[in-house]
């Protein structure tokens, strides 16, 4: 079993696709000869070929609407945007399009699709490169929008996006590419779409994250442990069609919930799952549901990026301020 990195467990479930499947095709900018901005295709080319391996021009727009142009005859491409902030191009063709192939053809045909794309700060890139969109796409009805935390939910989790008869949106958090390494097993095992992970158990309080941001809380949660603090952390890692089951059984648990993400506050998935859990889990709470985010503004150049996420002195303070509320 190989330790291996976030994005070489994206490379290593894109080949186990495309070795399993002969209607797996990979397009992008780059994707080929390079192997991709990050090196996430890199070595798929020689494995599979230009015939499935396909570098296209710099036009995100074209790189969405061939997928689905393929999707619609029987392919399954996967498309890679080579930062989240170029991925707005291809809101024409996800919205339009992708979304709405089984519903605008009465279920007769799919669009198998799945529309890679790096995001998040935290790497010191220029403009448009730091973008947290997730609850963007996540408004989107027909699509799915799945945001792993880890290599090993990176492998599985790509592979289930690529079997999807639906379009899926793949979030990668850029911040934990290389960040650290996990036991991944090439065995072709996808894991669940629609599903939570409960990675760590607890009895006082529910800390609910996704992406780059598990990292910090894992964090978080161990050393409030050593405090004799108890905290449940649960990965939302499929963040449409989220499983909100999940998250009120563990608030009807603990009482308490603390929502952590870096994307910013407003109108953002942490807002959807306070409004759930006021909807559907408000008896159970013992205290407000506290949200920790990025503030309402454009993710600043490289010298602010620290100032601007959320990190363990912000996950620390709203999890002190909720155990405390009386």
């Amino acid at each position: 079993m190989a330790q291996i990195t976030l994005v070489e467990a994206v490379n290593l479930a894109l080949a186990r696709a495309m070795a399993d499947d002969p209607e797996v095709i990979v397009l992008g900018e780059d994707v080929g000869r390079d192997g991709g901005v990050f090196r996430a295709t890199l070595g798929l080319l020689e494995k599979f070929g230009p015939a499935r391996v396909l570098d296209t021009p710099l036009a995100e727009n074209l790189i969405a609407g061939m997928s689905i142009g393929m999707a619609a005859e029987g392919l399954k491409p996967v498309c890679e945007i080579q930062f989240s902030g170029f991925s707005y191009a291809t809101i024409d063709q996800i919205i339009n399009h992708a979304s709405r192939m089984r519903h605008r053809t009465r279920g007769r045909l799919t669009c198998p699709m799945v529309l890679r794309t790096p995001c998040g700060a935290g790497i010191h890139p220029p403009e448009h490169h730091s973008e947290s969109p997730d609850a963007m796409f996540a408004h989107i009805p027909g699509i799915r929008v799945v945001y792993p935390s880890s290599p090993r939910r990176a492998y599985g989790l790509l592979l289930a996006a690529i079997r999807d008869p639906d379009p899926v949106v793949f979030l990668e958090p850029t911040r934990l590419y290389r960040l650290f390494k996990e036991e991944v097993i090439d065995d072709g095992v996808a894991l669940p779409l629609d599903s939570c992970f409960t990675l760590r158990e607890g009895t006082d309080v529910t800390l609910v994250t996704w992406g780059a941001m598990v990292y910090e809380t894992l964090q978080v949660a161990d050393e409030l442990s050593a405090q004799g603090v108890s905290c449940e952390v649960i990965d939302v890692a499929t963040l449409k069609i989220m499983d909100m089951d999940t998250i009120l059984a563990s608030v009807a648990r603990t009482g308490r919930c603390v929502i952590i993400t870096e994307a910013p506050r407003h109108c953002s998935v942490a807002s959807e799952i306070a409004a759930s859990l006021a909807d559907e889990g408000l008896l159970t709470l013992l205290a407000p549901v506290a949200r920790v985010t990025a503030p309402d503004i454009i993710v600043p150049l490289p010298r602010l990026e620290q100032n601007y996420l959320p990190g363990r002195a912000q996950i620390h303070a709203a999890i002190r301020k909720t155990l405390e509320f009386a």
